[in-house]
């Protein structure tokens, strides 16, 4: 099939077929000598006229037929996270030009990807599309490091690390930290961990992450809930209020009336001692009024007499 492409030079493509006594047939690939240094096993399938499959016990060496190894920017990156649980975040990178061009072009010059896994990110999707153009390209981007970088090499370099989407004053960075094993992103606003790696070949690293990392640029931390109060200061309530009530009593109780007060006005006009002092007197002054009428009345008879 290589030299009916046309493009297979000389006798490459061509295979040395041998039968030896037995039953033993060998086979060899013409441009590397002819060597017969594989044989036959077994049928696969036969379907006579049409086509046959036979087991070999080796493969045919040739240096003209082997595919070229890709360069790095024919790798398919999207290809490699789509294939591994990174789908819905590989479709979106591809929905966006201007994010995956700054992807192709640090293909070649060294690029590491952390790519959120598919429910997490599809989770995100409602939030990603409240984003303008520009602001969807620059957290594309964000998930997107300018250097390879190793798992071993993300191990031991923590601290502060430029993205795709760094560009003067938008840091657009997050913060790599690692304790035993574990490998973390953080930014202000959340934390994510590394779960896998799906490649790992320098100038590529792609790794996937189980949360989706937020960058400080684009979204705000959630407001932490107001601490509860401190078991002394919920005992101290009720007896705050309870000293209120009683530094009102002790307010009434210093306006009540002293029975040795000389004050008016602490002193009620219906006071009933004050009554009954008045009753006496009042019974006094009938008293003697009746005894001077009687007084006079034994008087006058004297005269009249």
């Amino acid at each position: 099939m290589f030299q009916a492409t046309g493009v297979a030079p000389g006798v490459s493509g061509f295979v040395n077929i041998t039968d030896f006594k037995g039953g033993k047939v060998g086979f060899g690939a013409e441009d590397n000598g002819g060597s017969l240094n594989s044989f036959f096993v077994k049928s696969v399938e036969e379907l006579p006229y049409n086509i046959s499959v036979i087991q070999i016990s080796k493969a045919l060496p040739s240096v003209v037929a082997e595919a070229p190894t890709p360069g790095p920017s024919e790798l398919n990156i999207t290809g490699i996270m789509s294939a591994h649980g990174c789908k819905v975040f590989a479709d979106t990178l591809l929905a966006n030009p201007e994010a995956m061009g700054t992807y192709e072009d640090n293909v070649n010059g060294g690029l590491t990807v952390f790519c959120p896994m598919d429910d997490p990110f599809k989770a995100f999707l409602p939030k990603y599309k409240n984003l303008t153009a520009s602001k969807k390209a620059s957290f594309l981007e964000f998930f997107g490091v300018p250097v390879y970088q190793s798992l071993s090499m993300l191990k031991s370099n923590n601290g502060l690390m430029n993205t795709l989407a760094t560009d003067g004053a938008s840091k657009f960075d997050f913060t790599v930290q690692n304790e035993g094993e574990e490998v973390t992103l953080k930014t202000r606003v959340n934390t994510v961990k590394i779960t896998g790696t799906l490649i790992d070949e320098q100038p590529v690293a792609i790794y996937t992450i189980d949360k989706v990392l937020l960058p400080k640029e684009l979204f705000k931390a959630a407001l932490s809930p107001a601490p509860a109060p401190a078991p002394e200061e919920a005992a101290d309530a009720p007896k705050g209020s309870k000293s209120k009530t009683k530094s009102k009593s002790k307010t009434k109780s210093k306006a009540a009336p002293t029975p040795d007060s000389d004050s008016p006005a602490e002193s009620p006009d219906d006071d009933p001692a004050d009554q009954v002092a008045d009753d006496d007197n009042a019974s006094m002054c009938f008293g003697a009024e009746r005894l001077a009428v009687v007084g006079l009345s034994f008087l006058l008879v004297f005269f009249l007499l």
